[in-house]
């Protein structure tokens, strides 16, 4: 009996060390990945705490199993709140939305500096639509640089047109040379489906040769270039498209050729050849004419030799059937 105590004692104390053991390697995977969390997202987060970011260690972990990149998201939190906007519940930066747009495939930094330089400009703009606008394609911070800073367009573009100037014509002919300047800023509004450059120097260019076009002399434009200027921002080339023309410049115009005269004298030239050509008709069909007469009086003159050849026949058959006389008379038999 006294050997049993110690054996079932021992036993005892077996079966209690299992639980400890086991809650002993618990806690050692516990604090291996605690360490290995903090040494991969430990900077980023304390960074996001200082800054106010509010971006909790397990959205980092989550990050990770959704393939964002998590420095990216963080910088782009951190540059919001740094500037004012993180905040503010108009343009609506959270890290979800900052998550959902990295991985749609925007470019969540650019988006966030186009929202500051908006902020900073005062530029109604929030992050739905700045989204929207980078993942259609669209320069964001780009168009948000135009709308404060207005840039200026060739029309027409030489690099594209292959062009330096516009060429249209007065009602009187004379030919008028035209490079203009279009000053536009960003519409953000009509940024997304609107049209681009490209059909702001195609009206513009229509509208500049529609207004010369309608001019009685080339020298009323001559003398007031300003009035194509007019007559063109009248016509709201801008409609429909992402950008606002500020100013239509006309920077050179020269004259060219008359065209009003050439056109003249190359129809001139038209008609004296077509008044040749219609005389040379006349003259052939008259020796057309001349030959057929001649083919005609040809043709009754054989005739006639014909009718001269039977005579002879006619009297020699005359006397062998008795009907012609020695005096000229003639019997019936």
């Amino acid at each position: 009996m006294k050997l049993a105590y110690p054996v079932l004692f021992a036993q005892e104390a077996e079966f209690s060390s299992l639980p400890f053991l086991f809650g002993m390697m618990l806690m050692v995977a516990f604090l291996v990945v605690l360490a290995v969390v903090v040494f991969n997202y430990g900077t980023l987060w304390f960074q996001a705490y200082m800054s106010n970011a509010k971006v909790s260690m397990l959205s980092l972990v989550g990050m990770s199993f959704r393939q964002v990149a998590a420095k990216v998201i963080v910088e782009a939190k951190i540059m919001a709140m740094q500037a004012g906007i993180g905040t503010d519940p108009s343009t609506g930066i959270t890290t979800q939305r900052l998550e959902a747009h990295y991985l749609a495939g925007g470019n969540v930094p650019r988006v966030i500096h186009a929202l500051v330089a908006a902020h900073r400009a005062d530029i109604d703009l929030d992050f739905d639509r700045a989204a929207a606008i980078d993942l259609a394609g669209r320069d964001v911070l780009d168009a948000v640089k135009t709308s404060v800073y207005p840039k200026v367009i060739d029309c027409p573009d030489p690099e594209k047109s292959k062009k330096n100037t516009l060429s249209a014509i007065a009602k009187n002919g004379v030919e008028l040379k035209v490079r203009a300047r279009v000053t536009v800023r960003t519409n953000l509004a009509q940024l997304i489906g609107g049209a681009t450059e490209d059909t702001i120097i195609a009206r513009v260019g229509e509208g500049i040769i529609t207004s010369i076009g309608s001019a009685a002399t080339h020298l009323e434009v001559m003398e007031n270039p300003d009035k194509i200027s007019k007559a063109v921002l009248q016509r709201g080339l801008d409609a429909q498209t992402a950008f606002e023309i500020v100013s239509i410049d006309i920077a050179d115009i020269d004259v060219g050729e008359n065209i009003g005269a050439r056109l003249q004298a190359d129809q001139a030239e038209a008609d004296t050849r077509v008044a040749r050509a219609k005389a040379e008709q006349r003259r052939a069909n008259a020796i057309a004419h001349e030959q057929e007469m001649v083919a005609r009086v040809a043709e009754n003159r054989a005739q006639v030799l014909m009718a001269e050849a039977q005579v002879p026949k006619a009297i020699s058959e005359a006397f062998r059937q008795g009907n012609l006389h020695g005096n000229g008379d003639t019997t019936a038999s």
